[in-house]
């Protein structure tokens, strides 16, 4: 099964409230599913952005079901809340990568032109909390699948620390989601 067929049935099986027909519509109609998830780091190659979402979806349900983060950390959510905050994460990301090129020398130290992306974001909303807009123009989200998808980035990105301790500590979803991303980025993800 291809990572669109994957993505498709893990999110009509998962996700049945009210405007998920209409988001999947939106993302088919998008580059969601042939868009990279970077421009040059994990991810940076068509359909790379899809795969990223199915590799946090996969790192979130199985740390989810560790049993230290059930029975020490008591972490829990419904599978539907799995499926929207790692399937829907990195909406941000759709429609704002654009084939390029830049040059780099080889290994004998002569120019040459590669392919790349090039990053031109023409709704400038930050990250998570861009995602989070797109997904409540079509359907609602509760605070926790909310306050996951603003801070997965967790001390990595560029938010007040602060705010991301204290969304960790109250939803207990977001610390569980901000892990599987940075386990599928780093750990299963990177240039190809």
């Amino acid at each position: 099964m291809d990572n669109k067929a994957r993505f498709m049935e893990i999110y009509k099986r998962e996700i049945t409230r009210d405007g998920t027909d209409k988001l999947l519509e939106y993302l088919e109609k998008s580059d969601f599913f042939t868009a990279p998830a970077s421009t040059r780091f994990h991810g940076s190659y068509p359909g790379g952005l899809v795969e990223h979402c199915l590799n946090v979806y996969d790192c979130l349900v199985d740390y989810l079901e560790r049993p230290r983060v059930k029975e020490i950390y008591g972490i829990k959510a419904e599978k539907e809340s799995i499926a929207i905050v790692a399937l829907l994460h990195d909406l941000c990301k759709v429609n704002v990568y654009k084939p390029g090129s830049r040059n780099v020398k080889d290994a004998k130290g002569v120019w040459q032109q590669v392919p790349t992306y090039e990053f031109e974001d023409k709704l400038p909303y930050g990250h998570g909390e861009k995602s989070v807009y797109i997904i409540s123009g079509f359907m609602r989200l509760n605070r926790e699948e909310a306050f996951a998808i603003r801070y997965h980035m967790g001390f990595s990105g560029t938010e007040d620390t602060r705010m991301v301790g204290a969304s960790f500590e109250m939803f207990p979803l977001s610390f569980a989601l901000s892990t599987a991303d940075m386990e599928a980025t780093f750990m299963l993800e990177g240039k190809k």
